[in-house]
């Protein structure tokens, strides 16, 4: 694979030869490519993809009008969930989701009764789940530099932290003591989410809430085997330091210092802290790097400290989880939108479980018929053979060729024999 991309970045088809690009585009390509994987983290993320996916087709189907969609327009938008084949396909892999059906001659797709069923509890969670949505955005608008995000972006995230999609008009408004929008230049892109008052009990961290919970200074946890000696090392050398709360912001730290590293560590994991998952795309991290005051580099210091955090390339989308967030591939503390997601996983899996089953007795009972047919292929085979056996027989004569049979009888009835 590594062989592959130098060749494709060093443009070595068509047999012609460029000039070598600089070793330090190599290292920036390659610099995500050294944590050693774990099965289990992976484990976690494969589970998810497919949940990923049927999430997306689902609110597809919802925003349609009669939340019902053509096949060929969810086709369509294959290209944007990353996803190849047919969509009639991938749609009828999960009948408890998914209901596929013809109108004259056009598939459409609509959710199943069950499906509704799990929509509504998912809706009732998030009516009750409310007053925390609401501090976590206070969180995120508290951590940032100038107490200000830009919603086009948090738009990229809100389903990471569980935000509803129509927040702006249930959250912001709703509470205006602590929230406004503003937007100075007039442009949609330009609008932002403003922090109106600070609340110093949401400024604790995870960390310092662990810490006070159990009477002990703030520091990270460490998720790594015992074999791991060197990464130890560093982790208790790193560790070492005071913490730095990610509420404090950036000023008076130097760029680049171990101050400054620790308070960035600490950011990330209160920002993986409050996500449902407990993971992120580190691309979409990246676009608040001047929001949150994160260097340049992030994946670079994410690779630092293999102890904290897990980098991981699964679908070549390159994600960052917070290792003491799991238990092997399992999420520890569920949230209860988390909860009912994993029903709807669950059904998706019933579906596909059911998909598969039938597909299997289908195949059975295919390779029965072909096997009772090479059967009858092969008795035919073996009659014919006999028929022009019994056809050669007649050529050859014997005691059904009459000049024989007469022969036969002169020798068993004449004394002497000719």
């Amino acid at each position: 694979m590594v062989i592959k991309m130098l060749l494709q970045n060093l443009n070595y088809s068509n047999h012609r030869v460029h000039a070598p690009l600089p070793l330090q585009y190599f290292i920036r390509n390659f610099s995500l490519w050294s944590m050693k994987k774990d099965p289990d983290l992976e484990s976690a993320l494969s589970r998810n993809r497919r949940w990923i996916v049927n999430n997306q087709i689902k609110n597809i189907i919802l925003r349609c009008p009669n939340q019902a969609a053509s096949v060929k327009f969810l086709q369509k938008k294959f290209k944007t969930l990353d996803l190849q084949g047919k969509a009639l396909n991938w749609l009828k892999k999960y009948p408890c989701c998914f209901e596929v059906y013809l109108v004259g001659d056009e598939y459409y797709c609509r959710l199943t009764k069950r499906m509704m069923f799990l929509i509504e509890e998912e809706e009732s969670v998030k009516d009750n789940q409310e007053p925390i949505f609401v501090d976590r955005l206070a969180k995120l608008l508290m951590m940032s530099l100038n107490h200000r995000l830009n919603v086009m972006k948090l738009n990229e995230l809100k389903r990471n932290f569980g935000f509803p999609d129509d927040y702006l008009i249930r959250i912001v408004p709703k509470y205006s003591d602590m929230f406004r929008i503003v937007n100075h230049s007039g442009r949609r892109s330009s609008m932002e989410i403003e922090l109106v008052s600070w609340n110093p009990d949401l400024a604790v961290s995870t960390i310092e809430a662990s810490a006070r919970k159990h009477g002990s200074q703030p520091c990270f946890s460490c998720s790594l085997p015992s074999t791991w000696v060197k990464s130890w090392e560093r982790f208790h050398e790193f560790n070492a330091s005071p913490y730095i709360s990610p509420y404090l912001g950036p000023r008076g730290l130097l760029e680049g210092s171990k101050e400054s590293e620790k308070r960035t560590v600490g950011l990330v994991h209160e920002l993986l802290s409050l996500t449902l998952w407990k993971k992120v795309s580190i691309v979409k991290l990246g676009h608040f790097r001047r929001e949150f005051g994160m260097p340049e580099k992030l994946n670079v210091l994410l690779l630092k400290h293999p102890g904290i955090f897990y980098v991981s390339n699964k679908y070549q989308i390159y994600t960052v989880l917070l290792r003491e967030g799991y238990n092997g591939s399992e999420l520890i503390d569920k949230d209860p939108l988390v909860v009912v997601k994993e029903k709807f996983g669950e059904l998706m899996q019933e579906g596909l479980h059911e998909y598969n089953k039938r597909h299997y007795l289908v195949n059975l009972e295919k390779r029965k018929k072909d096997m009772v047919l090479g059967r009858l292929n092969k008795s035919k085979d073996r009659n014919s053979e006999i028929s022009e056996n019994d056809d050669q027989g007649d050529k050859l004569g014997g005691l059904f060729d009459p000049e024989e049979r007469k022969r036969f009888y002169k020798i068993l009835f004449d004394d002497v024999v000719p």
